[in-house]
């Protein structure tokens, strides 16, 4: 049977991966458009598929132009119990169907403007918490997956589970479906090394005033080489993960993919794009060791507390200062790198 309009069937994750492609997915929402204004911390309910499609949409399509392969629906906390245990007046007023209809239309929308695929994710439920019986929690992700088997979703993710038995379950749920799954947790075999559960961990966190810390584009470019190195052929983000995240991994793995994402057109990979800044020691950045070898003052372990400005010492009239319309010339580059070197070792 001919695809309908004629168009050539999208080839699936399982052909993709069997095929020793490099899958990239998407990165986290729920952060990203908390950030943005659009879903409220602390229940981070997924309701913006409804009330605010165009940003669910536009981040979506960030991701795509980043190099995402698959677009997850936005259905993280979309459950019915978790609508109506956090979210309530969604439960009332928009229903967990249409939440998850409308995260499915979006995904498919965006992914069919690339060559991305659409997956379903369901995440840990408030029922388990409560000490809901097996067969009450597997009926929670089945009605999401009415969902996704209407919408026809390519593949699902059982995603951020706490507890295996949990995560296990999801999986039985969703592998009724006969397309592919996949499983993510969010925890160690034992939580943290003594012991202490990863809740009690956050907790004493935040009554210690520490925030978290963002991993740069460049240590997510080393990340994706040592998850490739290692055979991983899937390579994605979750909360957290903007768009430049995923941008990293296509421009990391673009001599494997053959080709660089969208996103990188202006940008260049490790900052090469940085060749015609107007001051010579960000110029001077341009280049993959610069980056590589970055301290970074972040108030991380063995990391600097505080940055230590280039500047050179050069002020207006300075000759390294002169604009010129021409792009910067190879000669020139390698001034500035040997200048910088200099400056760096005093």
């Amino acid at each position: 049977m001919a695809p309908v309009g004629g168009k050539k069937a999208k080839r699936g994750i399982l052909e993709r991966l069997n095929a020793g492609e490099v899958v990239i997915g998407d990165g986290g929402f729920v952060f990203a458009l908390e950030k943005r204004g659009y879903v409220k911390a602390g229940p981070w309910t997924p309701e913006a598929t409804v009330e605010h499609p165009e940003a669910v949409r536009q981040l979506h399509r960030e991701f795509l132009r980043a190099g995402s392969n698959v677009m997850q629906t936005f259905t993280f906390y979309a459950s019915e119990d978790k609508l109506e245990n956090r979210g309530n007046y969604v439960a009332e007023k928009i229903s967990g169907q249409k939440v998850n209809e409308a995260a499915c239309d979006i995904a498919r929308q965006v992914a069919d403007e690339g060559d991305a695929l659409v997956a379903g994710g369901v995440s840990q439920t408030p029922s388990y918490l409560s000490c809901k019986s097996e067969a009450e929690v597997k009926k929670v992700f089945q009605q999401q997956l009415e969902v996704f088997l209407k919408k026809n979703v390519d593949f699902l993710i059982a995603e951020y589970f706490e507890h295996v038995e949990e995560a296990v379950w999801a999986v039985e749920a969703l592998k009724a479906s006969g397309k592919p799954v996949a499983a993510t947790m969010c925890i160690g075999p034992e939580g943290d090394l003594h012991g202490v559960s990863p809740g009690e961990c956050a907790v004493r966190l935040v009554k210690a005033g520490l925030e978290p810390r963002v991993a740069t584009r460049w240590d997510i470019q080393k990340y994706a080489r040592e998850a490739y190195k290692l055979g991983v052929r899937y390579i994605g983000g979750c909360c957290g993960f903007e768009p430049y995240h995923i941008r990293a991994i296509a421009e990391e793995l673009a001599p494997e993919r053959g080709f660089l994402p969208p996103a990188s057109e202006k940008h260049g990979s490790w900052g090469s794009g940085l060749d015609m800044h107007t001051k010579p020691w960000i110029r001077a950045r341009a280049r993959k060791e610069y980056w590589e070898n970055l301290r970074i003052a972040s108030g991380r372990p063995y990391n600097p507390s505080m940055s230590k400005p280039d500047a050179w010492g050069v002020t207006k009239g300075t000759a390294e200062l002169m604009q010129q319309k021409e792009a910067t010339s190879e000669q020139q580059l390698r001034e500035l790198f040997e200048k910088q070197k200099f400056k760096s070792a005093q």
